[in-house]
């Protein structure tokens, strides 16, 4: 996918969509997409926080449970055989979606949240003793700040953070400067969920691959915008989850490579998880199974191979230029509004555009939007180090996604404006 920098924005007047890519036939696909709210049509520009879900996650979802629902690997009548095919057929989906080496470096988990802790508990943590570091960046979510303090906390190691620039961009120099021989684990977010900020991931991870560090990406945004290659990325662990990919929630993913997931003991026990037990000695499967304990979300998993095979549908370049238009386009119309203050205007971009009134709280502002039938997200979004870095208490955010449209972004400003004339 083709990423555009926001800096190179100019306001447009054109009203036309990527060629191929027919963004009412998308809307069609999202039932929820056709309600009102307060009286008014559903304005949703808060995707970042959660997506909607179009009609085919849904059936299949819903397939599931209404045709082909049974327990995985352990049975052998038709359904638990039908269910477990459905099953593996999605972790390949997303082992393609990622192009991982192979299926056995995928482990579904609850979200990317868990998916991190598992990373943190079973690799970091084994390997963390006094005085160790792990380098994180100002732009993380607070899913990648919490599980590295827990592990750090009870090895008597140190989480540190690299600065970003006033414009939120990750100082190379000084990420650099920061790997040194007690760094024992780099984690950082490829996409800001604040800013929608794009980092430097290949060269971040060489730097740090260079000093023999494993690194960690929070793929939470970056995997529903851009186009991810883990094998390119060279990434050692990647995270992302599925209810931002319009799939269902409940389900995340890790990607391990697989001599690291070999090497890791497991992060929960239970059943499937294991080769033979007695009350003496357990022996575990190999990966992924390894990290799936107890009977998994099969309809989720199942429903996320869903969205994958919608959003490859539509083409993931044709949506990456769509939602990238909507970005220009918004980016430019939101500047011109007295008063407004955007944040992360700079760099490479995915669809993300956050910003302030000077005069008006965001919460304030998320309040008035609504009752205008748009949502967006308001508040520090789990980022609160990032807002301390910018001396601010939170924003105001339009996360973009496939099915937005220009008229949409036209609601948000005028809504904006009406901000204004209630305010002053």
């Amino acid at each position: 996918m083709t990423q555009v920098a926001a800096e190179s924005v100019v306001p447009g007047t054109e009203r036309t969509n990527p060629p191929a890519y027919d963004v009412d036939k998308v809307r069609a696909d999202f039932p929820i997409l056709s309600r009102e709210v307060h009286g008014k049509p559903l304005v949703f520009l808060d995707s970042g926080a959660s997506a909607q879900k179009p009609r085919a996650v849904i059936k299949a979802i819903s397939d599931v449970y209404e045709n082909e629902y049974a327990n995985i690997h352990r049975g052998v009548h038709y359904l638990s055989v039908r269910a477990t095919e459905l099953y593996d057929e999605a972790r390949e989906k997303v082992r393609a979606y990622l192009n991982a080496a192979k299926a056995s470096e995928i482990v579904f988990t609850r979200n990317t949240t868990e998916a991190i802790n598992l990373v943190a508990s079973s690799f970091t943590g084994q390997r963390l003793k006094e005085g160790d570091e792990i380098l994180l960046t100002e732009l993380e979510h607070h899913a990648n700040i919490v599980p590295w303090q827990l592990v750090a906390e009870r090895a008597g190691a140190v989480v540190k953070p690299a600065p970003v620039d006033g414009d939120g961009i990750i100082d190379l120099a000084a990420f650099e400067k920061l790997l040194t021989p007690r760094t024992r684990m780099v984690a950082f977010t490829h996409t800001s969920n604040v800013l929608g900020i794009i980092t430097p991931a290949k060269e971040m991870i060489k730097l740090a691959h260079d000093k023999g560090i494993p690194v960690l990406i929070d793929g939470a945004q970056s995997a529903v915008h851009l186009n991810v290659d883990v094998q390119d990325l060279d990434c050692d662990f990647f995270t992302f989850t599925g209810h931002k990919l319009y799939g269902p929630s409940g389900i995340g993913v890790l990607y391990g490579k697989a001599e690291l997931l070999e090497s890791m003991p497991p992060y929960q026990g239970g059943g499937d998880m294991i080769e033979y037990v007695t009350f003496e000695k357990t022996t575990f499967a190999k990966p992924p199974e390894r990290f799936e304990a107890g009977t998994p979300h099969i309809a989720g998993a199942i429903g996320l191979g869903a969205a994958i095979d919608y959003v490859n549908g539509l083409g993931r370049d044709a949506v990456a230029a769509h939602e990238h238009d909507l970005l220009q386009y918004a980016t430019a119309q939101i500047s011109e509004l007295p008063g407004i203050k955007l944040f992360g205007t700079k760099g490479e971009k995915a669809s993300i555009v956050s910003f302030l009134h000077d005069d008006v709280h965001p919460h304030d502002v998320g309040t008035i939007l609504d009752q205008a039938g748009i949502a967006v997200r308001v508040g520090h979004h789990c980022a609160q180090p990032l807002m301390d870095r910018f001396g601010i208490t939170g924003t105001v955010r339009a996360s973009i996604g496939l099915y937005n449209t220009r008229d949409e972004i036209d609601k948000l400003v005028e809504s904006l404006d009406h901000v204004k004339e209630i305010f002053g």
